[in-house]
């Protein structure tokens, strides 16, 4: 089996104003401030090292050498903690930072490509709108949401655009240029212009990493209301909001026609908890 284990890690810490309208507290913070998470991957690979999918905050966030704004510290809230970087969390693994050979983003907002310059050997793949998007900076929202000390080092960018391949019946990238397992990339445009899921075979199971296209799992699995707060959030920062629409959309039939997906969000600590709870009893028991 070309994954040997996978590996889910919280690379950052958010603890945003208004936290009473985001449906999770922080603790510690006072009632003011929420608490949200930023979902990574580490895959470890038979063939092709280390695979990490999305990055949090890196180094240079947490040293203050990056040029994260006032404002968004202030609003967001950002904890900072070098532990929590993607580096921090995979040497305490036993590996170093070369051994990250692939880095698969969803999109490179402020928190999800911070930790790039980390591992600068690495390939980065993403959605060829993405990588547009990011590079020009055009718009305001972009140029708000994208940092350009994320990639000053300048990455080996492997970009994709749909070309026919398509997974359970959605226009998919399914073979990333250099990888052997199965990682690959699914459209889900409109949170940013080239936003898209990550799709990875796990044992008998795929997961689905939904980055932005959805903020609570409410929103998908219809358990409950999807808190104003986030609502607010995830309709202001949208680039599209028919393509968002679309993808949350096709997001929802995925997961109930098939019951073999493990979908989450970049955002969610609840989803989170549970895969990690989940993923550690699998590795006891193996």
């Amino acid at each position: 089996m070309s994954i040997r284990d996978v590996r889910h890690l919280n690379c950052a810490t958010l603890c945003p104003v208004a936290g009473f309208l985001t449906g999770q507290r922080s603790a510690g913070l006072g009632l003011g401030r929420g608490k949200l998470i930023c979902h990574c991957l580490v895959i470890e690979t038979a063939r092709d090292g280390l695979v990490l999918v999305d990055t949090g905050f890196g180094t240079r966030d947490v040293a203050g050498q990056s040029g994260l704004s006032a404002p968004f510290r202030r609003i967001a809230g950002p904890k900072l903690d070098f532990a929590e970087t993607a580096l921090a969390q995979i040497e305490a693994l036993g590996h170093k930072a070369t051994d990250v050979r692939h880095i698969v983003v969803t999109h490179l907002d402020i928190d999800h490509a911070g930790g790039l310059v980390d591992f600068p050997t690495a390939k980065v793949h993403l959605h060829a709108r993405e990588h547009a998007a990011a590079m020009a900076r055009t718009r305001f929202k972009e140029r708000e949401r994208y940092l350009a000390s994320h990639w000053a080092h300048g990455p080996r960018w492997e970009v994709y655009t749909e070309d026919g391949d398509t997974w359970r019946g959605l226009p998919a990238v399914t073979r990333l240029r250099g990888l052997d397992a199965d990682i690959g990339l699914l459209p889900m445009h409109g949170h940013t212009r080239g936003h898209s899921a990550v799709i990875v075979a796990a044992r008998d199971r795929w997961l689905v990493h939904a980055g932005d296209a959805y903020f609570h799992h409410t929103a998908i699995d219809g358990s409950g209301r999807v808190p104003l707060g986030l609502l607010a959030f995830e309709r202001a920062t949208q680039a599209d909001p028919a393509a968002r629409r679309a993808s949350l959309a096709a997001l929802r039939q995925l997961r109930e026609r098939y019951s073999d997906i493990d979908m989450f969000s970049a955002h969610d600590l609840q989803e989170f908890e549970a895969l990690c709870r989940s993923s550690h009893a699998l590795r006891m028991a193996s």
